[in-house]
């Protein structure tokens, strides 16, 4: 009996991050104060095993949910969670980190503070090296799923994709809030591999 050379071949749901090419590069890792804050420590460590060097500024509310000392520890670098940081010189300012960067990525990234993004607002770290870096911005949304709908927070995105800011998620699924719609921070891997095609097509219009 002859097999159906049409059958297409079977997903297996699992991306495999790979490094697209050319040497580890500079990431500014943005976390903020959500609830999906955990999940930056295996995005950090994913980054760094990619050869990436990592560098972490978490805002206030994020320490809430995750001790800098984790980020810190996964990153092999400094983390920075105030202007007040930059009394200890061996830590890098936020006009440095932002002038190093070849990518900034906020992962999770709450309604607040893209809102702080969106309308150039720096009174903490984080949203100061957003306005100030030229690097690339990822940012990964999640947030209650009636936050994301609100017509503020669809304005704020709009501005930002119009900037040329780049939005992954978020996912459908039970939020931490109770109810079920879209907020879930998009999968880690998914947001790595992100990170990955970005960092290759900034090497691919620099040279």
């Amino acid at each position: 009996m002859r097999k159906n050379s049409n059958r297409r071949p079977e997903k297996t749901g699992v991306r495999k991050v790979v490094r697209l090419r050319g040497a580890g590069k500079t990431i500014v890792l943005g976390v903020t104060g959500s609830i999906a804050a955990y999940k930056s420590a295996e995005l950090a460590s994913l980054l760094v095993k990619q050869g990436h060097q990592v560098f972490a500024v978490m805002t206030h509310d994020a320490t809430e949910f995750i001790t800098p000392l984790t980020l810190q520890t996964l990153s092999k670098n400094p983390v920075m969670t105030s202007f007040f940081d930059e009394k200890e010189n061996w830590r890098p300012g936020h006009i440095e980190l932002a002038d190093r960067a070849n990518l900034l990525l906020i992962a999770p990234a709450t309604a607040n503070t893209i809102a702080e993004l969106a309308h150039g607002l720096a009174n903490h770290p984080l949203a100061a090296i957003a306005l100030a870096t030229r690097a690339p911005i990822l940012i990964a949304p999640a947030m209650n799923g009636k936050m994301w709908s609100h017509p503020a927070t669809i304005e704020n995105v709009e501005t930002l994709k119009s900037r040329g800011v780049e939005f992954i998620g978020p996912e459908e699924g039970m939020l931490a809030c109770g109810y079920e719609g879209l907020g879930r921070l998009w999968k880690v891997d998914d947001i790595a591999f992100r990170t990955e095609f970005l960092l290759a097509r900034q090497e691919n219009l620099i040279a």
